[in-house]
């Protein structure tokens, strides 16, 4: 759960693994998802809700400027983590299991107390002095081992040879135990500090609590009769224990969230358990005597997605008779029609999204992609203007690079086109097309231009690490 670290002995180095949970790339809203490491989803909706979760966290923890971004996780467990300064990547499947906003505002809290803490940084420095000592003691062990090989192979004594193998393999116990017990404090730490933003921003930690101690009846089995001091994170019953006690102290303990909130969050984990769920599984969650705003909008999504898009449209727009100016009724809509073939008919529903929800690349992206796959040409310019826009302000998603280049090539200019490919086949990882491409765009644009010195950065560029 959260910030994981296994730690390995091995005879060459200790080795420090930040575990993260990984599973095949699925589509999930439009589909706009990173080639290149974690499975990431992509969803405005999604993500506007867990930025305005964290906003008023990172503001009290003092990281409102670092540009915190939220991530999410193509993984349907319950997990969280931080595994840089800049990121705090959520799993669905912790927002599918929050029952309210409190729950994984509760965890994203202490996500945040890890990053306030800088621990990645400090667990970094601990890492590289626990390398530097395994080095010191594995060279004096092989030293031991070499003088009892000597000894042994002239007196017949491998007492010294022993002695060795023992030095090193002490040190290492030691060091992994001292590692496991430095980042247990930075687990409580983090507790501790989740609460404290909590309370800063009168939110109740309850909702954190009820998680951990969710997370202590699932995990108590699997800890029975484990080493504590072999645990990267406190022992499930103490932890919860010592969570309580400070937690329950809050002035807040007992504060509701509030009703839209809920709402909105409901919403949220109605879209994630139709996009990512079977829709038998939808169906038992949000079954046809469920009336509810949520249940009708995940059984909507289910049924576009799953080949009936007549029906999908008479629910989609039943919901927006309900709620005429809520944005992402018409993005569904218009994601429907434009996955169904119907780019023309996406347009209006797609328009009517982005001027509702300002700012909203993503959204921007798909109209875009409706503009272009018309093949009316009427469309092309406006196809280009939207798409500049929504990839200068969401420069790592490959979608928007991909359809600006069609639309530069509809329009004819090549160069353009070539380096809106080399940009989308870089963001996918295809760093071999990526060079191919900006090297053809630098060929078509005038030495030093704009266009010209973006192409030579990806001829020149390393491929990005994941």
């Amino acid at each position: 759960m959260l910030l994981q670290i296994v730690l390995r002995k091995k005879a060459s180095a200790l080795t420090a693994l930040v575990t993260a949970a990984a599973i095949a790339l699925t589509p999930f809203s439009a589909a706009h998802a990173q080639a290149k490491g974690p499975p990431v989803l992509r969803d405005t909706e999604t993500e506007q809700l867990l930025r305005e979760y964290t906003r008023p966290i990172l503001r009290v923890a003092g990281l409102e400027k670092h540009n915190i971004q939220m991530v999410i996780i193509n993984d349907g467990s319950f997990n969280a983590f931080v595994a840089d300064g800049r990121r705090i990547f959520v799993n669905y499947g912790a927002i599918l299991q929050s029952e309210t906003p409190n729950q994984i505002i509760g965890v994203l809290a202490h996500e945040t107390g890890h990053l306030a803490g800088g621990h990645l940084s400090k667990l970094r420095e601990q890492l590289a002095a626990a390398q530097t000592q395994m080095i010191i003691a594995m060279l004096l062990g092989v030293g031991a081992i070499a003088a009892g090989s000597t000894q042994r192979s002239s007196a017949g004594n491998n007492g010294l040879a022993n002695a060795g193998a023992a030095a090193i393999a002490a040190p290492q116990e030691v060091i992994r135990r001292t590692l496991l017990s430095y980042q247990r404090q930075q687990e409580e730490n983090a507790d501790r500090a989740g609460v404290k933003f909590l309370s800063a921003t009168q939110q109740s930690p309850k909702g954190m609590y009820e998680t951990f101690k969710r997370f202590t009846s699932e995990s108590l089995f699997a800890a029975r009769g484990a080493d504590p001091y072999l645990q990267s994170h406190p022992m499930p019953a103490e932890r919860v224990a010592a969570l309580q006690e400070f937690a329950s102290s809050s002035p807040f303990w007992n504060k509701k969230d509030d009703p839209a909130l809920q709402l909105r969050h409901d919403m949220v984990r109605a879209k994630i358990s139709a996009f990512m769920e079977r829709p038998e599984t939808v169906y038992r969650r949000y079954p046809l005597s469920n009336d509810s705003l949520p249940a009708r909008y995940a059984r909507a999504i289910s049924t576009y997605l799953h080949g009936d898009l007549r029906s999908a449209l008479t629910q989609i727009d039943a919901l927006i008779q309900v709620q005429p100016n809520n944005p992402y009724f018409y993005e569904v809509r218009g994601q429907a029609l434009l996955e169904s073939g119907k780019p023309a008919e996406a347009i209006p529903a797609l328009r009517k999204a982005a001027q509702l929800l300002n700012n909203s690349p993503l959204i921007e992206m798909l109209l875009g992609q409706a503009l272009v796959g018309t093949d009316n040409k009427a469309y092309t310019d406006d196809a280009v203007r939207i798409l500049r826009a929504a990839v200068a302000r969401e420069p790592e998603a490959a979608l928007g690079y991909t359809q600006l280049a069609m639309a530069y090539g509809r329009k004819g200019e090549y160069a353009e086109a070539d380096l809106a490919s080399a940009q989308a086949a870089y963001l996918r990882g295809d760093n071999k097309t990526a060079r191919e491409l900006a090297t053809r765009a630098k060929t078509r644009f005038a030495v030093g231009t704009p266009g010209w010195v973006k192409a030579d950065d990806i001829v020149a560029a390393k491929p990005p690490r994941n």
